[in-house]
């Protein structure tokens, strides 16, 4: 069977009929954008790791049990699974969760970088710490629809069905974000150039 021509509903389907392989490539297909979405909710490695395996027990233990719903895309439910157990994990423990680099991970590190030029690379590099500090500052739904959109790259749709507020409210989050990151600017005199 050639898994990696497959669509996700048919390795679905492949997996149900025993073939392990066809979960195999699902899981290597969304699991950087799962994985890296689930990172910068927690901003803990060990945190991450963990809920990332959760979500996929959930994963296979759903599927297995036949309550996938075929309506909707895979990865959007699998970010949906995660979201939903770390907003569980920050109830528990009654924390807020920041974006920003630690020692052992750094986002940027997973993100190809096509550009050879070094100077402009470490230009890059300084402008993206720049940004994750300044998101790091924005109220939790603001930062939240930040990361969802820019770095788990999803629709406005998407983020409002997975948020569960309407698509207005997600945009407007994300108008009220970009105008408190531009205030930060003005106000701390950052150049991010």
């Amino acid at each position: 069977m050639q898994v990696k021509s497959l669509t996700d509903r048919e390795l679905i389907h492949a997996y149900l009929k025993g073939h392990e392989e066809a979960f195999e490539e699902l899981f290597t297909r969304h699991k950087s954008k799962i994985y890296t979405s689930i990172y910068l909710f927690v901003k803990e490695e060990s945190l991450a790791n963990d809920i990332f395996q959760d979500t996929f027990i959930k994963i296979v233990k759903t599927i297995r049990k036949g309550k996938y719903n075929d309506e909707g895309k895979f990865v959007q439910w699998a970010l949906r699974i995660s979201y939903n157990l770390c907003v569980d994990h920050f109830r528990r423990d009654k924390r807020n969760p920041m974006v920003a680099p630690t020692d052992e991970f750094n986002i940027f590190d997973v993100l190809q970088d096509e550009d050879s030029n070094v100077e402009n690379r470490i230009i890059r590099s300084q402008t993206h710490d720049k940004v994750r500090q300044l998101v790091d500052l924005l109220p939790e739904e603001q930062r939240e629809v930040v990361i969802l959109r820019h770095y788990a790259d999803l629709s406005f749709k998407e983020i409002a069905d997975l948020t569960r507020v309407s698509i207005n409210t997600a945009l407007g989050r994300m108008r009220y974000a970009l105008i408190n990151i531009r205030k930060m600017i003005a106000e701390k005199e950052i150049s991010l150039q």
